[in-house]
């Protein structure tokens, strides 16, 4: 079934030229057709309200700036968020860390590689100094040559599930549970933590500043545009159903 925007139906030569955008996205046709029920949404307002520029991207950026404004971030809101977030300001914290991979592919049972682990957790947490040994019988990650040493982590080197639990352990601390992320569950254990230091908030109020203003101006667009989808006479797609409506517009204005 066509996809029709306010009467317009969607061209299939744009949706070509959209896809590859979005061939990460976990169903890429979906979402290159939101993007553009979107950016046809915006394009028509635009021309409602008479917001003529040389281009389309122009038109949308015109739209937005008028519709849809966003505060900069005040000095209060910048300083707030300092406070509430410092590790996000730290400079030369790293950890030391090891790890043990059971790696969870198609063809595993879960269940059965949980328990696996489990058992094996529970005989690190009685005698850690077997780590690197078990390591090197039952890790599925190349580290287990060197006892599941992974040597020194900043921010940002891991997955964020990883590295949540890594900064988290003190020096010598082995979690007491098994670690889910998309590599698999893991046993991890951190050897050595090296601290960092707080940046002064003056040095960063300005990194602050433009991203708290981001923030408040991607909110700002994403409800405007979830408004305009809600009015538009949409046809051939149930956006509601995935949740497209709270999606910003991703173009050359976002």
């Amino acid at each position: 079934m066509p996809v029709i925007v306010n009467g317009v139906e969607l061209n299939d030569a744009d949706l070509e030229r959209e896809l590859p955008l979005h061939a990460d996205a976990g169903n890429p046709m979906r979402h290159a057709i939101t993007a553009l029920v979107l950016r046809r949404v915006l394009l028509d307002e635009a021309a409602r309200l008479g917001l003529a520029a040389g281009n389309e991207e122009g038109a949308i950026s015109a739209l937005l700036a008028a519709q849809a404004p966003a505060p900069e971030a005040d000095d209060a809101a910048c300083r707030r968020f300092y406070q509430m977030h410092p590790q996000r300001f730290m400079v030369g914290e790293l950890v030391e860390a090891d790890h043990i991979l059971f790696q969870v592919t198609p063809s595993v049972n879960l269940d059965m590689l949980r328990a696996h682990a489990n058992v094996v957790l529970q005989e690190l947490l009685a005698d850690p100094s077997r780590f690197a040994e078990v390591a090197r019988e039952q890790s599925n990650c190349p580290s287990a040559t060197v006892g599941g040493n992974l040597g020194q982590l900043g921010r940002g080197d891991t997955v964020p599930e990883f590295e949540r639990a890594v900064f988290a352990l003190p020096s010598g601390g082995l979690l007491p549970h098994l670690l889910q992320t998309r590599h698999g569950l893991h046993i991890v254990r951190v050897t050595r933590r090296i601290e960092g230091r707080l940046l002064p908030y003056q040095h960063v109020a300005q990194q602050i500043a433009l991203a708290l203003t981001a923030m408040s101006r991607d909110t700002a667009w994403r409800q405007y545009t979830k408004l305009l989808v809600e009015r538009a006479d949409v046809q051939g797609i149930d956006l509601e159903a995935g949740g497209e409506p709270d999606r910003v517009y991703g173009g050359s204005a976002a």
